[in-house]
């Protein structure tokens, strides 16, 4: 069980998150919507250890990853929405700033790296990457240390149909090991994916069952 509490962040005087309070179960895909501005990426970096809040609590099975910071980093993956990758180095090198190279070879070869299709791009420099190249790196080089929980703000957001189903077919699978995926998002196909979504707005976060009703949808952002 995942335990977000009171999670509260204040730039000056303008509170974006006013006491976030969400309870995941393991294994689940979570959608956190909201318009921009409505601080799902504040919340999402907090998380990830990125922004410190001024008050909350970020809980998995009862300890609080905001007291345990290596706990943090073993347990929680990120995946921004701006590239992070170092574009003159190939997919190879930046994976290997990452991994080991006995796991790097298992996970391309068996695992999680070969699903999201990186080995056929392996000596492509980052700079000469499509789109979706880039956010299939960027996700691989995030899981490097097996998370339990995966946090992506934005992960299909302008890529190609063919891309996003690679992708989604790996949140499959990872949600299928026991993951949990919370991800701040617009895409129709990643809210009918999710098992759960919440609204964030006015700095708090309210339920919401997506039934494919756009105009309802869009009523309550």
């Amino acid at each position: 069980m995942v335990e977000i509490k009171g999670i509260e962040k204040s730039y000056g005087k303008k509170q974006v998150l006013k006491g976030v309070n969400l309870e995941i179960d393991a294994g689940s895909m979570v959608g956190i919507l909201g318009e921009n501005g409505s601080g799902k990426s504040t919340l999402l970096s907090i998380l990830a250890g990125l922004q410190h809040p001024d008050c909350g609590f970020f809980n998995i099975d009862g300890k609080d990853l905001m007291q345990n910071q290596a706990l943090r980093n073993e347990l929680v993956a990120y995946v921004p929405q701006e590239n992070p990758l170092i574009a003159e180095l190939t997919a190879w090198d930046n994976l290997r700033m990452w991994y080991p190279l006995d796991k790097l070879k298992e996970e391309l070869s068996e695992g999680f790296l070969a699903m999201l299709g990186i080995d056929a791009f392996l000596k492509v420099p980052v700079n000469q990457m499509s789109g979706g190249m880039k956010k299939r790196l960027t996700i691989g080089c995030a899981i490097n240390s097996d998370p339990k929980i995966l946090l992506l703000d934005e992960p299909t957001a302008a890529l190609d149909l063919v891309c996003k189903e690679r992708i989604y077919t790996y949140f499959d699978q990872f949600k299928a090991q026991g993951g949990t995926l919370i991800l701040a998002t617009h895409e129709v196909q990643e809210i009918e994916l999710c098992d759960q979504c919440y609204i964030l707005k006015n700095g708090v976060v309210d339920s919401y069952r997506y039934d494919g009703d756009i105009p309802h949808l869009i009523g309550r952002l």
